[in-house]
């Protein structure tokens, strides 16, 4: 099986909400890097390791969102790697705003298993839609000179 198609069945598994199916396409070993910026791990560090990613992800993702739905736009193959262009959608629970933003997934896999991922989102949207961000800074009016 191509990678292309290793991954549209991961983005198939996930819209059934079939986690386990996705957790075994990714090696035990993956690396998993949200965009910088991003609430669950704002610096970018990589999360090491499948249950890393299913306590540090994917339970938050069930836990803080209605209806969280990542859906491919269009699938680049560029071998081991595939990028994947893609949208966002969903409530979040707290603040009742709804996310609709544009992203991309950069997939590396190798010997049929994801090794690597890497997500690119419109970080300040989703502070914004999570409530993890302040308004804009206030400006001080000027006084009589």
């Amino acid at each position: 099986m191509g990678n292309v198609q290793i991954l549209k069945d991961v983005y198939e598994a996930a819209e059934r909400d079939d986690i386990p199916s996705v957790l075994a396409a990714f090696d035990p070993e993956i690396e998993w890097r949200e965009a910088e910026g991003h609430p669950y791990q704002p610096d970018g560090t990589a999360w090491v390791g499948v249950d890393t990613v299913r306590q540090n992800l994917f339970m938050n993702l069930d836990a803080e969102w209605d209806g969280f739905t990542v859906s491919p736009v269009q699938f680049h193959d560029a071998g081991d790697t595939v990028v994947v262009e893609c949208r966002y959608s969903a409530v979040h629970n707290t603040t009742g705003k709804a996310l609709d933003a544009q992203a991309c997934h950069v997939w590396t896999l190798s010997h049929g298993k994801v090794t690597s991922f890497q997500q690119y989102v419109d970080t300040a949207q989703l502070q914004d839609v999570m409530g993890a961000r302040g308004g804009a800074p206030e400006v001080a009016e000027a006084g009589p000179a």
